[in-house]
């Protein structure tokens, strides 16, 4: 199915930061948080086993428990499966995402792209999301970032497990779609090259930003175009940098990344344009985009995301990011741009 015609908006919610990602988030603040999202609008929510070892699906499932099941849309993810037993958050092996979620539940995860355990995580997320179905299901983090070389032998098992239970799901009308979610282009541009299964889209989070774009440009976005298979873009803000904040690609931003932002920050300011706004609106006029996913821990971070969508962007500023070399020449720009 088309995320496009599946999807009620152009604009969802990302539960990371939900799972205590960075920080211990008190449960009454991210239930506020959960809460706006819902009294603003937000009508698709994308979490996973991964963001605090369950903790986002069980403070997502508080939620949407509480509506009815037709008004919204939910994906989660496999890939991964959450145990009884415990461990240290702090000392897992998370490749380049080392400590991402130390403050989330001690339950220990493994690594799993196998049949019989996507069937598993598919029915234990259930659970933690107290609801009977799933939307969506994306395969996740199956590349270099978190497996290392490992990545392709993990694809292989995917492909031959995870790959046909969600394409069979689909095909039996359980799920409604299926795809990757992940933070590097290889994977997906690898799946896009199989005769079968096909996936419906992908959740690509990182690699279709303001701050990197140029890849995903070159062959990923045209193969995806061609097929037909849309793109849910997550960490519009690459992170939080452009948000104002200091990660890019879930660690302490380097110095040629906030020597980025400045530059674009300084434009935006000459233009009165909110980066925030022009990094929300930038990802949003791909064509292949169905819907921009941004996390948020504090309730009026959804007011600033909407406000970001509906703010006026000049044709200039567009024009002054591409002649400084900040914009790629072949990146859509938004509609009047």
């Amino acid at each position: 199915m088309s995320l496009t015609h599946l999807l009620p908006g152009s604009l969802g919610f990302g539960t990371a930061p939900m799972g205590n990602m960075f920080r211990a988030i008190p449960e009454d603040e991210a239930q506020a948080t959960l809460q706006a999202a819902w009294d603003q609008g937000i009508r698709y929510y994308d979490t996973a086993p991964f963001y605090g070892a369950g903790l986002a699906e069980m403070r997502l499932g508080e939620l949407l428990s509480q509506q009815p099941r037709d008004s919204f849309v939910l994906s989660t993810k496999v890939g991964r499966v959450i145990h009884d037993e415990v461990e240290d958050p702090a000392t897992r092996d998370l490749g380049e995402k080392g400590g991402l979620f130390e403050h989330g539940r001690p339950n220990k995860m493994t690594d799993d792209y196998s049949a019989d355990a996507t069937k598993r995580s598919v029915e234990d997320s259930l659970k933690r999301l107290n609801t009977d179905r799933l939307d969506i299901v994306w395969v996740h983090d199956i590349a270099q970032d978190f497996h290392g070389d490992r990545w392709l032998a993990q694809f292989e098992t995917a492909r031959t497990g995870a790959f046909r239970v969600l394409d069979d799901l689909r095909d039996q009308g359980v799920i409604k779609a299926w795809g990757l979610g992940v933070n590097r282009v290889e994977p997906v541009e690898l799946t896009l090259a199989l005769d079968e299964p096909r996936p419906d889209g992908f959740l690509l989070a990182g690699r279709y930003t303001l701050l990197d774009h140029r890849q995903a440009l070159q062959r990923l976005l045209p193969a995806a175009q061609e097929q037909g298979v849309d793109m849910v873009v997550g960490g519009p803000y690459s992170s939080g940098v452009l948000a104002g904040g200091t990660h890019f690609e879930y660690q302490e931003a380097p110095a040629h990344i906030l020597e980025t932002v400045r530059r674009i920050r300084e434009l935006a300011e000459r233009h009165g344009v909110s980066v925030k706004a022009a990094a929300l609106q930038f990802v949003l006029a791909h064509p292949a985009t169905a819907a921009a996913i941004p996390g948020a821990t504090r309730p009026s971070r959804i007011a600033e995301d909407l406000g970001a969508l509906r703010e006026e962007i000049p044709a200039a500023f567009w024009h002054d990011l591409r002649e400084t070399g900040l914009l790629d020449p072949a990146a859509p720009l938004p509609a009047g741009a």
